[in-house]
Protein backbone atom coordinates (compact mmCIF):
# COMPACT_ATOMS: atom_id res chain seq x y z
CA UNK A 1 0.00 0.00 0.00
CA UNK A 2 1.58 3.66 -0.55
CA UNK A 3 1.89 6.02 1.70
CA UNK A 4 1.32 9.67 1.47
CA UNK A 5 3.94 12.29 2.12
CA UNK A 6 3.24 15.54 3.96
CA UNK A 7 3.31 17.14 0.34
CA UNK A 8 0.63 14.69 -0.77
CA UNK A 9 2.35 12.68 -3.10
CA UNK A 10 3.07 8.88 -2.92
CA UNK A 11 5.35 7.68 -1.05
CA UNK A 12 7.33 4.67 -3.16
CA UNK A 13 10.13 3.89 -0.62
CA UNK A 14 10.18 0.86 1.13
CA UNK A 15 8.22 0.51 3.64
CA UNK A 16 10.93 0.39 6.64
CA UNK A 17 11.95 4.21 5.36
CA UNK A 18 8.59 5.74 5.28
CA UNK A 19 8.08 7.85 7.74
CA UNK A 20 4.87 6.12 9.60
CA UNK A 21 7.64 2.94 9.89
CA UNK A 22 9.78 5.63 11.76
CA UNK A 23 7.73 6.79 13.83
CA UNK A 24 6.92 3.58 15.22
CA UNK A 25 10.27 2.99 16.45
CA UNK A 26 10.35 4.48 19.49
CA UNK A 27 7.42 2.37 19.99
CA UNK A 28 9.06 -0.44 19.14
CA UNK A 29 12.33 0.15 21.64
CA UNK A 30 10.01 0.29 24.51
CA UNK A 31 8.57 -3.43 23.18
CA UNK A 32 11.48 -4.61 22.45
CA UNK A 33 12.87 -4.01 26.15
CA UNK A 34 10.38 -5.03 28.19
CA UNK A 35 10.25 -8.50 25.61
CA UNK A 36 13.98 -8.73 26.35
CA UNK A 37 12.63 -9.33 29.85
CA UNK A 38 10.74 -11.75 28.95
CA UNK A 39 13.22 -13.69 27.24
CA UNK A 40 15.28 -13.81 29.98
CA UNK A 41 13.37 -15.22 32.29
CA UNK A 42 12.02 -18.41 29.70
CA UNK A 43 8.66 -16.42 28.38
CA UNK A 44 7.69 -16.08 24.78
CA UNK A 45 8.73 -12.39 23.08
CA UNK A 46 5.37 -10.74 22.41
CA UNK A 47 6.41 -8.87 20.02
CA UNK A 48 7.73 -11.57 17.86
CA UNK A 49 4.79 -13.78 18.06
CA UNK A 50 1.32 -13.66 16.52
CA UNK A 51 -1.53 -15.64 15.30
CA UNK A 52 -0.16 -15.56 11.97
CA UNK A 53 3.53 -17.41 13.09
CA UNK A 54 4.38 -20.30 10.54
CA UNK A 55 3.62 -23.73 12.18
CA UNK A 56 5.94 -25.92 10.40
CA UNK A 57 9.60 -25.69 10.96
CA UNK A 58 10.53 -25.45 6.99
CA UNK A 59 13.80 -25.96 5.08
CA UNK A 60 16.32 -24.07 6.62
CA UNK A 61 15.42 -24.34 11.09
CA UNK A 62 16.63 -28.13 10.85
CA UNK A 63 18.26 -30.85 8.95
CA UNK A 64 21.84 -29.78 9.35
CA UNK A 65 24.59 -31.49 10.15
CA UNK A 66 26.86 -31.51 13.17
CA UNK A 67 29.59 -30.96 11.26
CA UNK A 68 27.26 -27.68 9.24
CA UNK A 69 26.91 -29.66 6.31
CA UNK A 70 23.90 -27.73 4.36
CA UNK A 71 20.07 -28.62 5.09
CA UNK A 72 18.76 -32.16 3.05
CA UNK A 73 18.30 -31.49 -1.11
CA UNK A 74 20.19 -28.71 -0.55
CA UNK A 75 23.68 -29.33 -3.30
CA UNK A 76 25.43 -26.20 -5.04
CA UNK A 77 29.11 -25.97 -6.34
CA UNK A 78 31.21 -23.88 -4.08
CA UNK A 79 34.29 -23.85 -5.67
CA UNK A 80 34.29 -20.60 -7.24
CA UNK A 81 35.66 -18.15 -5.01
CA UNK A 82 35.96 -14.94 -7.04
CA UNK A 83 34.53 -11.65 -6.96
CA UNK A 84 31.98 -11.97 -9.32
CA UNK A 85 32.76 -9.47 -12.67
CA UNK A 86 29.54 -10.48 -14.39
CA UNK A 87 26.10 -11.95 -13.63
CA UNK A 88 26.07 -15.86 -13.47
CA UNK A 89 25.54 -17.07 -17.21
CA UNK A 90 22.45 -18.88 -16.58
CA UNK A 91 20.42 -16.07 -15.26
CA UNK A 92 16.63 -16.89 -15.43
CA UNK A 93 14.04 -13.95 -14.41
CA UNK A 94 10.95 -14.72 -12.47
CA UNK A 95 7.96 -12.16 -11.23
CA UNK A 96 7.70 -11.83 -7.03
CA UNK A 97 5.36 -9.21 -5.85
CA UNK A 98 5.51 -6.69 -8.10
CA UNK A 99 8.79 -6.91 -9.82
CA UNK A 100 11.31 -9.37 -11.53
CA UNK A 101 14.37 -11.84 -9.15
CA UNK A 102 16.82 -13.14 -10.67
CA UNK A 103 17.38 -16.90 -10.70
CA UNK A 104 20.42 -19.34 -11.28
CA UNK A 105 20.97 -23.14 -11.50
CA UNK A 106 24.51 -22.61 -10.40
CA UNK A 107 24.16 -20.13 -7.66
CA UNK A 108 20.86 -20.33 -6.16
CA UNK A 109 18.13 -20.10 -5.13
CA UNK A 110 18.00 -24.12 -6.40
CA UNK A 111 15.04 -25.03 -3.64
CA UNK A 112 11.82 -24.07 -3.22
CA UNK A 113 9.88 -24.72 -0.19
CA UNK A 114 6.44 -22.96 -0.12
CA UNK A 115 6.90 -19.30 -0.50
CA UNK A 116 10.63 -20.03 0.42
CA UNK A 117 13.04 -20.15 -2.21
CA UNK A 118 16.60 -21.31 -0.51
CA UNK A 119 19.87 -23.03 -0.91
CA UNK A 120 22.13 -20.70 -2.29
CA UNK A 121 25.55 -21.20 -3.45
CA UNK A 122 28.22 -20.91 -0.60
CA UNK A 123 30.24 -18.56 -3.12
CA UNK A 124 30.45 -14.65 -3.45
CA UNK A 125 27.72 -14.50 -6.32
CA UNK A 126 25.87 -17.09 -3.74
CA UNK A 127 25.60 -14.13 -1.85
CA UNK A 128 24.73 -11.97 -4.29
CA UNK A 129 21.81 -13.94 -4.95
CA UNK A 130 20.70 -14.27 -1.93
CA UNK A 131 20.83 -10.49 -1.31
CA UNK A 132 18.79 -9.45 -4.49
CA UNK A 133 16.19 -12.78 -4.20
CA UNK A 134 15.05 -12.40 0.16
CA UNK A 135 14.70 -8.98 0.72
CA UNK A 136 11.99 -9.04 -2.66
CA UNK A 137 9.67 -12.16 -0.79
CA UNK A 138 9.64 -9.80 2.30
CA UNK A 139 7.05 -7.92 0.27
CA UNK A 140 4.81 -10.52 0.14
CA UNK A 141 1.89 -12.09 2.88
CA UNK A 142 4.31 -14.88 3.43
CA UNK A 143 7.23 -12.67 4.99
CA UNK A 144 6.50 -14.13 8.21
CA UNK A 145 7.64 -17.59 7.37
CA UNK A 146 10.55 -15.76 4.67
CA UNK A 147 11.35 -13.90 7.98
CA UNK A 148 11.49 -17.31 10.03
CA UNK A 149 14.09 -18.89 7.43
CA UNK A 150 15.91 -16.22 6.13
CA UNK A 151 16.51 -13.68 8.20
CA UNK A 152 19.24 -14.62 10.71
CA UNK A 153 17.51 -15.03 14.64
CA UNK A 154 18.44 -12.60 17.16
CA UNK A 155 17.12 -8.89 18.62
CA UNK A 156 17.34 -7.49 15.41
CA UNK A 157 15.24 -9.62 13.34
CA UNK A 158 12.36 -9.19 16.49
CA UNK A 159 12.71 -5.70 15.85
CA UNK A 160 12.28 -5.96 12.00
CA UNK A 161 9.11 -8.23 12.94
CA UNK A 162 7.42 -5.85 15.22
CA UNK A 163 7.67 -3.24 12.91
CA UNK A 164 7.03 -5.23 9.83
CA UNK A 165 3.79 -6.48 12.22
CA UNK A 166 2.68 -3.25 12.35
CA UNK A 167 1.88 -2.82 8.66
CA UNK A 168 -1.76 -3.14 8.07
CA UNK A 169 -1.38 -4.67 4.66
CA UNK A 170 1.62 -5.95 2.77
CA UNK A 171 3.28 -2.77 0.68
CA UNK A 172 5.36 -3.18 -2.39
CA UNK A 173 9.21 -2.76 -1.60
CA UNK A 174 10.50 -0.50 -4.51
CA UNK A 175 7.42 0.28 -5.83
CA UNK A 176 8.05 0.35 -10.18
CA UNK A 177 11.24 -0.20 -9.56
CA UNK A 178 13.63 -3.45 -10.64
CA UNK A 179 17.12 -4.54 -9.63
CA UNK A 180 19.54 -3.33 -12.30
CA UNK A 181 22.70 -4.36 -11.00
CA UNK A 182 25.21 -5.32 -7.79
CA UNK A 183 28.34 -4.56 -6.60
CA UNK A 184 30.23 -7.06 -3.96
CA UNK A 185 31.45 -4.51 -1.31
CA UNK A 186 32.97 -7.20 1.19
CA UNK A 187 32.79 -10.83 1.22
CA UNK A 188 34.11 -13.76 3.24
CA UNK A 189 32.82 -17.44 4.17
CA UNK A 190 30.64 -16.22 6.95
CA UNK A 191 29.91 -12.59 5.77
CA UNK A 192 29.04 -10.66 2.76
CA UNK A 193 27.82 -7.00 2.03
CA UNK A 194 26.01 -6.70 -1.21
CA UNK A 195 25.63 -3.20 -2.72
CA UNK A 196 22.53 -3.15 -5.49
CA UNK A 197 21.65 -0.57 -7.82
CA UNK A 198 17.75 -0.06 -8.10
CA UNK A 199 16.70 1.15 -11.04
CA UNK A 200 13.97 3.79 -10.52
CA UNK A 201 13.67 6.06 -13.43
CA UNK A 202 15.90 6.05 -16.77
CA UNK A 203 18.49 8.35 -15.85
CA UNK A 204 18.49 7.80 -11.92
CA UNK A 205 19.28 4.90 -9.74
CA UNK A 206 19.24 4.28 -5.81
CA UNK A 207 22.21 2.45 -4.16
CA UNK A 208 21.47 0.65 -0.64
CA UNK A 209 23.67 -2.49 1.01
CA UNK A 210 22.22 -5.50 2.37
CA UNK A 211 24.24 -7.70 4.83
CA UNK A 212 24.04 -11.85 4.61
CA UNK A 213 25.42 -14.27 6.73
CA UNK A 214 26.16 -17.73 6.54
CA UNK A 215 23.63 -19.68 8.90
CA UNK A 216 22.20 -22.82 9.52
CA UNK A 217 23.82 -24.22 6.31
CA UNK A 218 22.67 -21.37 3.63
CA UNK A 219 22.77 -17.28 3.05
CA UNK A 220 20.25 -15.33 5.15
CA UNK A 221 19.92 -11.93 5.60
CA UNK A 222 21.38 -10.03 8.40
CA UNK A 223 19.07 -7.59 10.08
CA UNK A 224 20.11 -4.43 11.09
CA UNK A 225 20.18 -3.06 14.56
CA UNK A 226 17.62 -1.12 13.81
CA UNK A 227 15.19 -3.43 12.73
CA UNK A 228 16.24 -2.58 9.21
CA UNK A 229 16.93 -5.21 6.96
CA UNK A 230 19.12 -2.59 4.44
CA UNK A 231 20.50 1.04 4.81
CA UNK A 232 18.68 4.09 3.49
CA UNK A 233 18.51 3.82 -0.03
CA UNK A 234 20.52 6.71 -1.49
CA UNK A 235 19.78 8.75 -5.17
CA UNK A 236 22.53 8.47 -7.54
CA UNK A 237 22.58 8.90 -11.37
CA UNK A 238 25.78 6.69 -12.71
CA UNK A 239 26.28 3.15 -12.49
CA UNK A 240 30.06 3.23 -12.11
CA UNK A 241 31.43 -0.06 -10.47
CA UNK A 242 28.70 -2.15 -10.69
CA UNK A 243 27.98 -5.49 -12.14
CA UNK A 244 25.04 -4.86 -14.35
CA UNK A 245 21.99 -7.74 -14.49
CA UNK A 246 21.37 -8.23 -18.53
CA UNK A 247 17.77 -8.21 -18.67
Amino acid sequence: MKHRSESGEADDRPFWQQRGWQWSAAFVAVVLCMGVVVAFSGGPDAAAKSAEQPTETGPLSGGVGPDGSRPGGCHTDDTDQAAPVRPPSDVTWRPLNGANIPLSASAGPVQTSGPVLWCFAHTPIGAVMAANVIPRQMSGNDWRTVTEQQVVPGIARDVFVAMRSSQPQAPQQYTASSVAGFMLVSYSPDTATVRLLIKQLPALYGVTDFTVAWDGGDWKLQALSDGDLHTPLTAVTANGGFVMWKV
